[in-house]
Parts: C-alpha cells; sequence; structure tokens
C-alpha cells in the first residue's frame, strides 16, 4: 500500500468521532449540572465538567480536522486516542470499582463507549502498522 495511504473506512470514524465527541462536549460546556443530573450525576463540578468537555472538543474537533491528512499524522492522532481513551477506561473503571455512588447507566454507557473506540483505534492503529 502507498506510504501516504489512509483506508477510507478510518476516514470515516475519524467525521464519526468528531460528531459523537461534539454530540457529548456542546452540552457539557453549556450546561454541565443540567447535562450530568439528567443522567443521574448526584455530585457535578463544572469547572471539571469543562475540562472534560474540552478534551472532547479538542480530540473531536482534530479528528475533523485531520481527516484528510496523511499516513503519518493518522498515527498520531491514533496514538492520542488510544492514550486518552485507555485512560478514561482505567480512571472510569477505578471510581465504578472504588465505591461510585449514583446511578450506573450513564457511566457505563460511557465507559462501554470509550472501550468500543479504544478497540476501534487499537485495530487501526495495527493495521496501519501492518501495511508498512
Amino acid at each position: 500500500m502507498n506510504e501516504a495511504a489512509v483506508p477510507n473506512g478510518l476516514r470515516t470514524w475519524f467525521v464519526v468521532h468528531f460528531v459523537v465527541d461534539l454530540l457529548f462536549a456542546i452540552p457539557m460546556m453549556i450546561a454541565p449540572v443540567a447535562t450530568l443530573t439528567l443522567f443521574g450525576w448526584q455530585t457535578i463540578d463544572p469547572f471539571t465538567t469543562r475540562i472534560v468537555a474540552a478534551a472532547l472538543f479538542g480530540i473531536g474537533i482534530e479528528s475533523w480536522l485531520g481527516r484528510n491528512a496523511g499516513r503519518e499524522a493518522y498515527q498520531g492522532m491514533l496514538n492520542l486516542k488510544i492514550i486518552w481513551s485507555s485512560a478514561v477506561i482505567i480512571g472510569l473503571a477505578w471510581s465504578l470499582l472504588d465505591g461510585y455512588q449514583g446511578e450506573l447507566f450513564f457511566p457505563l454507557l460511557i465507559l462501554a463507549l470509550f472501550l468500543a473506540f479504544n478497540l476501534l483505534w487499537l485495530y487501526w492503529r495495527r493495521r496501519l502498522a501492518q501495511q508498512t
């Protein structure tokens, strides 16, 4: 495969990731308390919620901006996505095992979403590495 070639499926997933990140980031930035209360959160820190929203904006928007980039840029973006989603998975799982108080639906949904994206990014990172 051409050194600069990036599979169209990976480009599509970057656009999907952009949409998903913004679907979560926008309400968390604009109305963190209302958003998290809607999902059963009992203790809400708007400051921290907006930091998470900012990270989602950064990673999601870069997915959009970089969707037409070359292979090397995709490898770097995939590394970032793998590190970010792995850290979130560890942090969420730790919190849930450490006696999380509150409704479990939303935290488990977020955990599942990050796990699904992590596995997706690992697949694509391995696939790109095998093409060299």
